[in-house]
């Protein structure tokens, strides 16, 4: 039989048990004591745990950061921990497990001899004035007043100026804490009066962590690819982390899921970012547009997009030199094992193009009035440059098309030039052409020399040329065909060989400093000042080695040598220089214009010799590129 509860009608119903305020993760969860602090701020924790147990307690200090790493927080552990007292310890420590008598009151920023001011709203000289009024006078319950002082940046130059003097010389019981955002604005005068702290950003591995560990007490499942995106978007900031995850559990009616996270932030599926940047690194124009077109209409911004795209690209280059970044837990695993294999595949050069190009398009994105144009025109220039040859291995093919292939035989077939021209330049050209247009994934033009000099391209259609020419290019760079070594047989060839291996330094280092003995083969004697380079001879003798391919020894000789070749650079000059003062003409022009003076002397080539010798002088001139033949040679 049920029981049935009756109650009078004068009875009073129960009232209802008011619902506890929600308190936000953030607050909730805001560290109390050091042990909490741990995370991301391990240098200043460990000083100040020093400084209290020796008893080396500033009068001020100064935290900065970025917003939302814990200044505040910061401050309030620490005037908790200068304040400590319970029954068995009354002296400051940074051991605040046990709580104590003024520790409650402290962290929620009601306690009386802890004086919180906001100098955002308090700026000028008459607030600072009130603190130098109040600080003559001893705590009430505490053992130090502390002023805790939040964007100290915002006050004045007349309240900095005010605060000087008690900052410098306070009283034994008053204690400053200051917090800014701004450290720059901040003057070196209240700079060097404080012990400063400067609170790092937290890695994203921490911040997942803090996120699973508070994920953990409140009983709320999570996927781990949903914290490394929320751990991502908070930028360093554990509050401004805490605040997304906070929304993420609401977006997703208690459970975070990347998905959900995905949608909530705006975000590209990090997969997909992944695909579009192997697009982008094939050339595909066509198949980087549809994958922008698809994440687009998902939902994600164009300018994100392409922020993804640039942190990829970033990711792949560390890890093409750094193999631990991988272990970076806010990475997923598709980022982590195609990240590796780009960075074995692709070159530096093509990656640091791309990150200079999306450097540059991102803003251009942000500030259009259509975003998404705006970003596919930069994946259309990003897979049309990926494969473009940089500009100094474009100045070296267009050196050897021109010069280090001449005196090959011209392959069967080759069409020769008009003029001046001959089969082997032709031909040359033609390669070079091709194997250059072929990686920029365009249509072969090859070329052809004329009479003076011009290259002339005739097109091809693309149905004519081998697969690998018709844009299809693996990402794995081909290694490029061993060059034959020129026979060294004076200080100019190794200078020559120098300048060809890009070793700047050790360029000038033979200019300067080598005075050639005896070169044979593999041997190597010369006489060098006392003023050279200790290691210039084991690195002549190492790069030797390395460029050649064969064992060379490399001694140094009492002999003198012939002269450097700045040494005959110099004399060639100087006797250029006298015989011109001997030239009666000079010497006429030198007297007419008083005050005047050489500067110069060039050899005129007569154009009898131009004549004799027409071959010779066009492929010298025109290897210069700044005479051809049929000019007016002046000198």
């Amino acid at each position: 039989m049920n029981d049935i509860i009756t109650t009078s009608p004068d009875a009073a119903p129960a009232p209802a048990e008011k619902p506890a305020a929600y308190r936000v993760l953030a607050r909730k969860y805001r560290p109390k004591d050091f042990s909490d602090l741990m995370v991301g701020q391990e240098p200043m924790v460990r000083t100040l745990t020093n400084a209290f147990e020796t008893g080396r307690i500033a009068q001020a200090y100064m935290l900065t950061g970025v917003r939302g790493v814990g200044k505040t927080t910061t401050a309030r552990i620490l005037a908790r921990a200068l304040n400590y007292k319970t029954d068995e310890i009354d002296k400051p420590t940074i051991d605040l497990r046990t709580p104590g008598e003024h520790c409650q009151a402290i962290m929620e920023g009601r306690h009386v001899d802890v004086i919180e001011m906001d100098a955002a709203s308090h700026t000028g000289i008459d607030d600072i004035r009130e603190i130098i009024e109040q600080v003559r006078y001893r705590p009430v319950s505490a053992r130090y007043k502390v002023y805790i002082i939040d964007e100290v940046h915002m006050l004045s130059t007349q309240a900095f100026n005010g605060l000087l003097k008690t900052l410098e010389e306070p009283p034994e019981h008053v204690k400053f804490i200051f917090a800014t955002t701004e450290i720059r604005k901040v003057p070196i005068t209240v700079l060097s009066r404080c012990q400063r702290f400067d609170l790092r950003r937290i890695a994203a591995t921490d911040l997942v962590g803090l996120f699973s560990t508070i994920l953990g007490k409140e009983g709320i499942t999570a996927q781990a690819e949903a914290l490394a995106m929320i751990a991502r978007a908070a930028e360093g900031s554990a509050r401004d982390g805490l605040s997304l995850l906070d929304q993420a559990i609401a977006h997703g009616g208690g459970i975070v899921e990347a998905d959900a996270v995905r949608s909530m932030l705006g975000l590209a599926d990090r997969a997909r970012i992944v695909d579009l940047f192997g697009h982008v690194v094939r050339g595909d124009v066509k198949a980087a547009l549809e994958e922008f077109a698809w994440q687009y209409e998902a939902g994600a911004s164009p300018a994100v997009v392409l922020t993804d795209l640039a942190d990829f690209t970033h990711l792949v280059t560390k890890l093409k030199f750094s193999a631990e970044a991988a272990n970076d837990q806010s990475l997923s695993e598709v980022e982590r094992v195609r990240g590796a294999e780009f960075s074995a595949a692709v070159a530096v050069s093509t990656l640091s193009r791309i990150w200079q190009m999306l450097l540059k398009g991102i803003p251009e994105t942000e500030n259009a009035a259509r975003p998404a144009g705006a970003a596919e025109m930069v994946l259309i220039r990003l897979t049309h440059a990926a494969h473009l040859p940089s500009p100094e291995d474009a100045a070296r093919r267009l050196l050897e098309m021109s010069g280090s292939d001449a005196g090959r035989p011209a392959p069967r077939g080759a069409t020769p030039g008009n003029g001046g021209g001959n089969g082997t330049t032709s031909s040359v050209a033609s390669q070079g052409q091709s194997s250059i247009q072929a990686r920029a994934g365009e249509p072969v033009m090859p070329s052809r020399m004329t009479a003076n000099g011009a290259a002339m391209l005739r097109a091809v259609p693309e149905a004519e040329l081998p697969v690998q020419e018709r844009g299809q290019v693996d990402i794995k760079p081909e290694p490029a065909p061993a060059e034959p070594v020129v026979p060294l047989r004076s200080v100019a060839d190794l200078v020559d060989l120098c300048q060809k291996n890009r070793d700047i330094l050790l360029k000038t280092l033979v200019r300067n400093f080598v005075r050639l003995v005896r070169l044979e083969p593999g041997r190597l004697e010369l006489n060098i000042p006392d003023d050279a380079p200790k290691t210039l001879v084991t690195d002549l003798q190492r790069r030797l080695e390395e460029w050649t391919g064969i064992r060379w020894m490399v001694t140094v000789s009492r002999e003198p040598g012939q002269p450097t070749m700045v040494e005959t650079e110099a004399a060639a000059k100087e006797q250029r220089f006298n015989d011109a003062r001997q030239d009666p003409d000079v010497a006429a022009i030198l007297a007419r214009f008083p005050g005047s003076k050489m500067v110069d002397v060039r050899i005129k080539v007569s154009e009898i010799e131009l004549d004799e010798t027409p071959e010779v002088a066009a492929v010298a001139e025109s290897e210069e590129g700044d005479i051809l033949p049929g000019d007016d040679i002046e000198h």
